[in-house]
């Protein structure tokens, strides 16, 4: 549908005898975002579109559970005819490749979960002043060459995580442990932030931190390291849960289990996933972060069939889950 689409609008463009840069057709690797115009993209209810999905890797339940959303909702609509996912396998390079694949093959819409902001950014905006509408999940690109992002506030949700431990598991101040994700994307950075803001004010002390690049076998031989250097830690902030998992195994590798709290963030609701972990007493809480799968193939839809613009930002929400509600979080977010 797309190359279609491009010369009706070119077509038209040349019609109108409007300026090169108007009818989109500037430098696509140039510095700055090019504005697109809607109708560039759309060619309706009676459209056939193909959408490329390039996601960072696939060693994250989350990841595997976005792409899973993806495709059950894009089933929903009759007009996208073909979904295709990619890999990157937590490289840079490659996931840069995947994406310019699906710009030669000239599909109507990318949708991207960066591995790390700056060195998907140039070929992101590629990709957006070439007029192919963008859609970046969960994490960010530098600038604002893309069409949406979706994904949760994630300074907001580390500041969440920081008035919990600070109001709720340590009102009296302790000594805490930072489990973080892929110090190149962009949550990592953010939910560290929003932390660092929810526990100003308190006692509370961040005495040791590692990089768990969001997997749990990293999270597990992170802890294990800052548990033999720091035995004073009273608790585990961990960007995500499966490294937080992987610090409650270190920890009861070494006895220490029981004598530690843990806190993530994703709340999968899995069988593997976080909020199974609060039920089961080994993390004390964690916070919804919700794929944004489904949102996306709204935005999607939006853009290719609807002809309607979308929203630069939209914010999922999250909520926090402890084992008071976690039942009926689990119960709800698997409805239907």
């Amino acid at each position: 549908m797309r190359k279609t689409t491009r010369s009706v609008f070119a077509a038209a463009c040349a019609a109108l005898a409007v300026t090169a840069a108007a009818c989109g057709t500037t430098s696509e690797n140039t510095g700055q975002a090019q504005p697109q115009d809607p109708r560039q993209s759309c060619g309706g209810p009676d459209g056939k579109y193909t959408i490329g999905m390039s996601q960072a890797n696939l060693a994250e339940p989350y990841r595997v559970r976005m792409d899973e959303d993806i495709r059950k909702a894009a089933e929903g609509v009759p007009q996208f005819e073909d979904v295709q996912f990619s890999d990157a396998g937590k490289d840079n390079a490659k996931q840069v490749s995947d994406v310019e694949s699906f710009l030669t093959k000239q599909v109507d819409l990318l949708m991207i979960s960066p591995n790390e902001a700056a060195p998907l950014t140039d070929v992101v905006r590629k990709a957006y002043n070439s007029g192919t509408p963008v859609v970046l999940l969960d994490r960010k690109v530098n600038g604002d060459a893309y069409t949406t992002y979706i994904g949760v506030d994630n300074v907001d949700i580390g500041k969440q995580a920081g008035e919990y431990f600070k109001n709720t598991l340590f009102p009296d101040g302790g000594k805490i442990l930072e489990i973080r994700g892929l110090s190149g994307s962009t949550p990592a950075g953010e939910r560290h932030d929003g932390f660092m803001r929810g526990i100003e004010g308190s006692k509370i002390e961040i005495i040791g931190q590692g990089d768990g690049d969001w997997e749990r076998s990293l999270g597990q031989e992170k802890m294990d390291a800052l548990l033999k250097a720091h035995p004073d830690a009273q608790a585990v902030y961990s960007h995500n849960d499966p490294m937080a998992e992987g610090a409650y195994l270190a920890a009861e590798a070494a006895g220490r289990a029981q004598q530690l709290k843990f806190v993530g963030i994703d709340g999968l609701p899995i069988e593997a996933g976080g909020i199974r972990s609060v039920e089961q007493g080994r993390l004390q809480a964690t916070f919804l972060n919700p794929t944004g799968g489904e949102e996306a193939v709204e935005a999607a839809k939006k853009i290719l069939v609807d002809c309607q613009p979308t929203e630069k930002k939209q914010t999922l929400p999250t909520e926090l889950i402890t084992k008071e509600n976690a039942g009926e979080v689990y119960a709800r977010l698997n409805q239907g």
